[in-house]
């Protein structure tokens, strides 16, 4: 309707990047499209071009109606911009595209877009440079825009889009929204005039603290996803935006509206984006389209020490200790877990503590208690090694706690108009500051490498909130300390090589995809007893890769084998750890985890290499939750592994599960108590069906094989 025009065409493995422009305004915007659903021509709609860069300055002019206070996007500073140039270059299976647009003497932005051979998403983040003579200072500067969603859909595709997003707070992470446009309110208007904008995200230091840096849009009729992921440890948003009948889907940095961020440029200076990763498919399936997503913080796990290579189990002290290690229980703990598989031993918080101070106020300082530790840590790591174990320490990097000599070092903490910016009992380093990373380097690098830690827990309890002093806004400061924060964690993998890094907020609030490619994996939550964990870490297939989410098996020596194989199955959805009584153990119950420990080896390289898709109703109450889950992964050559939890409520008599495309029908081992693989579990017409006894149970079937008789080897085992 607007004359829309397609400018290039890429294909990218099984998408297709489609640059369109309006010759009259000279804007370029970008669709990105399904290879296998071809779209030769464009709907005629009532649609402009939304341009693929996305930025405000102050001063500009703002979108027509009633956008001021609601979006940026699509104002003066976007007007003003024209398309100069497109330039491709492929280096190391790499292509990359960039849409050189400019404001003739005043900016110059880029667009770029880079997808490496065989990947089924694409990165795309901006540059803009000042090419003028005086200062310019953005409030809104976004790192990605795809507009026409749906292109499939004459009009504007009502009833038929759909909007995901994932909500987050501490222990109920990942929780999947799926909203109809029309219940955002983002139908147009009878006439294309009124600026309809949904924004979303987080505005601190915790950057999966309400929101997952998250958001897909679904064509319900033409089974197609868009989606995206915002790789940034700082604040920032998600924007649906229609005023016609095209939808746009954007997102970044978290702009001046929502996360008090404005960064002025000097003549000459050039400012860069977070990254997006961003893809589309054709599928119905939600599990489909994320897990092309979620492969993404991959590539920095293909980078991850060769340890790393058979998702090794571990071994964390803390809901053994509660934060009070020492070498004698320590000691206590490897004289009963040596042998049993584990390859990594991490001491978590309390060993710096003094007497009589709790590990959460006591951070900060970092020297080795003499009353836990009287000999130092040589003793205790080498007890670790001795028992063919790699040892790990616990850090909380950023912060100090208000017992800790640090935290009255005000000259080198964050402030926050002029005051020394306190959490509670938590202070925080200004990582931006040079003394603090040198102060870190001896304190946390020579820690670890003066006891030769082979592993580093980087916790973080508290958040920042909208940003610190020390930049033109308070968001600005934010993005800076995080920043220097992540390069304090490359510098710690430069100078420890070979050290594995695991990714800890009070659980889960800092999964993003920027950290989660730094480190090799994630502690999710901090429920780690509750009988919620199967349903958060099942969420979490569809936000991060399962070989990425270290789920923890805590025992208590009060436990049934039925309450323990619950325990440990959960951990089959991600990265096995175990924790708890381990030294107070029966040998019956032992003998429960050693089986499962065994089963998880046999699945790992499905954990790694496959795909998941969830089964059940609908979950409602995570805390009180009811009914059934059953998640199946199946692995590319590996065979398939199952995974069914029974909570509170009524029950069918048998839970149904059909196998996915691909997936192996036959057997090879059950991991579960009381199961009767003949009158309980079978497979039938490639449907797996399970006979449930009551709630609270849990049970594993490894696919691809034979079973050994009727009865599981948990049965003959316990």
């Amino acid at each position: 309707m607007y004359g829309i025009e397609i400018l290039r065409d890429y294909p990218l493995g099984d998408m297709v990047a489609r640059y369109v422009t309006d010759g009259e305004r000279k804007q370029v915007g970008l669709l990105l499209l399904p290879a296998d659903l071809p779209l030769e021509e464009l709907y005629e709609k009532k649609e402009i071009v939304d341009s693929l860069i996305q930025v405000k300055f102050t001063g500009d002019i703002y979108n027509e109606a009633y956008a001021m206070g609601n979006s940026m996007r699509n104002g003066e500073s976007v007007r003003r911009l024209a398309f100069r140039e497109q330039r491709e270059s492929e280096e190391d299976g790499r292509l990359t595209i960039e849409t050189v647009m400019e404001a003739p003497g005043k900016y110059e932005a880029v667009h770029r877009l880079t997808w490496r051979r065989g990947d089924p998403y694409v990165r795309i983040s901006c540059a803009l440079e000042n090419i003028g003579d005086g200062p310019l200072t953005m409030e809104m500067f976004e790192s990605f825009s795809l507009g026409n969603l749906s292109p499939y859909q004459r009009g504007d595709g009502h009833e038929q889009l759909f909007v995901y997003r994932a909500r987050s707070v501490w222990s109920q992470e990942g929780r999947m929204e799926r909203i109809p446009v029309e219940d955002l309110q983002l139908e147009p208007a009878w006439e294309p005039h009124a600026v309809r904008c949904e924004k979303f995200g987080q505005a601190g230091s915790m950057p999966v603290n309400k929101f997952f840096p998250f958001a897909a849009v679904e064509d319900a009729e033409h089974h197609v996803f868009w989606g995206a992921q915002i790789a940034h440890h700082a604040s920032w948003q998600m924007e649906l935006y229609r005023k016609d009948e095209g939808l746009a889907l954007s997102g970044g940095l978290a702009d001046r509206d929502f996360g008090h961020w404005m960064k002025t440029l000097a003549a000459g200076e050039r400012f860069e984006t977070p990254e997006a990763i961003v893809s589309a498919a054709h599928t119905d399936s939600l599990d489909v389209f994320t897990e092309r997503l979620t492969r993404a913080a991959l590539e920095g796990f293909e980078r991850a020490p060769e340890s790393e290579r058979e998702l090794p189990v571990l071994f964390n002290e803390y809901c053994t200790t509660w934060g009070n290690p020492s070498h004698e229980n320590i000691k206590k703990i490897l004289d009963r877990i040596r042998g049993k598989g584990f390859q990594y031993f991490v001491i978590d918080c309390g060993w710096y503590k003094e007497d009589g101070v709790p590990w959460d106020i006591g951070m900060g300082d970092y020297e080795v208690s003499k009353t836990l530790f009287p000999e130092g840590l040589e003793k205790t790591t080498q007890a670790i090694r001795d028992a063919g174990m790699v040892p790990g320490l616990w850090f909380e990097i950023e912060t100090v706690g208000s017992a800790a000599r640090a935290y009255r070092n005000t000259e080198h903490l964050l402030q926050k108009d002029g005051a020394v910016l306190t959490s509670y009992f938590r202070r925080f380093w200004d990582m931006r500051d040079s003394w603090v990373q040198e102060y870190l380097s001896k304190k946390v690098i020579g820690t670890l490498q003066k006891y030769g830690f082979g592993y580093m827990k980087i916790d973080y309890n508290e958040t920042i909130g909208m940003g610190c002093d020390g930049a033109e806004s308070l968001g600005e400061g934010l993005r800076q300390n995080m920043e220097s924060s992540a390069d304090f964690i490359e510098k710690v993998k430069r100078e420890v090589p070979g050290i594995v890094l695991e990714n800890c907020s009070s659980g889960g609030h800092r999964l993003e995809p920027g950290l989660m490619g730094r480190m090799s994996m994630a502690s999710f939550s901090d429920a780690h007893e509750c009988p919620e964990i199967p349903i958060i870490a099942a969420n979490l297939h569809r936000l991060i890769h399962p070989a990425q989410s270290q789920i923890w098996a805590v025992i208590r020596q009060e436990d049934s084998v039925k309450r323990i194989v619950y325990s440990v199955v959960n951990t089959f959805l991600g990265r096995m750890c175990i924790s708890g009584d381990v030294t107070e153990l029966s040998a019956e119950q032992w003998r429960a985890i050693d089986n499962g420990i065994a089963f998880y080896h046999k699945i790992a390289p499905v954990i790694k290499n496959g795909m998941s898709f969830r089964f059940g109703p609908k979950i409602k109450s995570v805390r009180h939750p009811k009914g059934w889950q059953g998640m199946i992964r199946v692995g590319k050559e590996e065979g398939a592994y199952v995974t069914l939890h029974t909570f509170g409520g009524e029950l069918p008599d048998a839970i149904e599960i059909p196998l996915p495309e691909g997936c192996p029908e036959n057997m090879a081992e059950v991991y579960a108590a009381g199961v009767d693989t003949v009158a309980d579990l079978w497979i039938e017409d490639r449907v797996l069906r399970y006979r449930p006894k009551e709630g609270w149970e849990a049970v594993a079937v490894r696919l691809g094989g034979s079973l050994r008789g009727g009865v599981s080897e948990m049965d003959s085992a316990c």
